[in-house]
């Protein structure tokens, strides 16, 4: 299986993604602003829960240094939904089921999990800059502490 993957400098694929209420929410639209969009495998598991929580109570310095954060999965809006409620998110959740937009910037594919290789998405996180490129491209990240290890990365911890 042939994976993309991103690089510093690099475009960041387009696209335009339902929200948990259905409307449609495009790159193009925060053109102008840094951005991190970041994939993760499944809504309401312990830790897509735990890096859900962790952007949530971030947001505030985020947005105070100009990024609006985007969370990506193959789950649907309806789920996505459930989730921001249960959870009280406070930024965008984006459904890609049929996951072109996961494919496109290289977070889904092959992966080891206990000692066995398999096809799925790869917990990914990207900082897209104000022209659209990309800044850091993160993959096989882990749930936890890497919110707080991409705000050191990004001069605000």
């Amino acid at each position: 299986m042939t994976q993309t993957t991103l690089e510093p400098g690099d475009a960041a694929p387009d696209f335009t993604l339902p929200d948990a209420e259905g409307e449609g929410v495009s790159l193009e639209a925060f053109r102008g602003k840094r951005v991190i969009l970041y994939f993760y495998p499944a809504a309401m598991t312990p830790g897509c829960t735990t890096e859900a929580c962790d952007f949530r109570d971030s947001l505030d310095s985020l947005a105070a240094a100009g990024i609006t954060v985007l969370g990506v999965s193959k789950d649907s809006p309806q789920k996505l939904a459930e989730f921001i409620k249960r959870d009280s998110l406070t930024f965008p959740l984006l459904s890609d089921p049929d996951l072109a937009v996961h494919q496109a910037y290289g977070a889904y594919g092959e992966k080891t999990m206990y000692g066995k290789t398999k096809v799925g998405v790869l917990r990914s996180t990207f900082v897209i800059d104000a022209d659209g490129k990309i800044e850091k491209a993160l993959y096989n990240v882990k749930a936890t502490d890497h919110v707080a290890r991409l705000r050191k990365d990004l001069g605000l911890a």
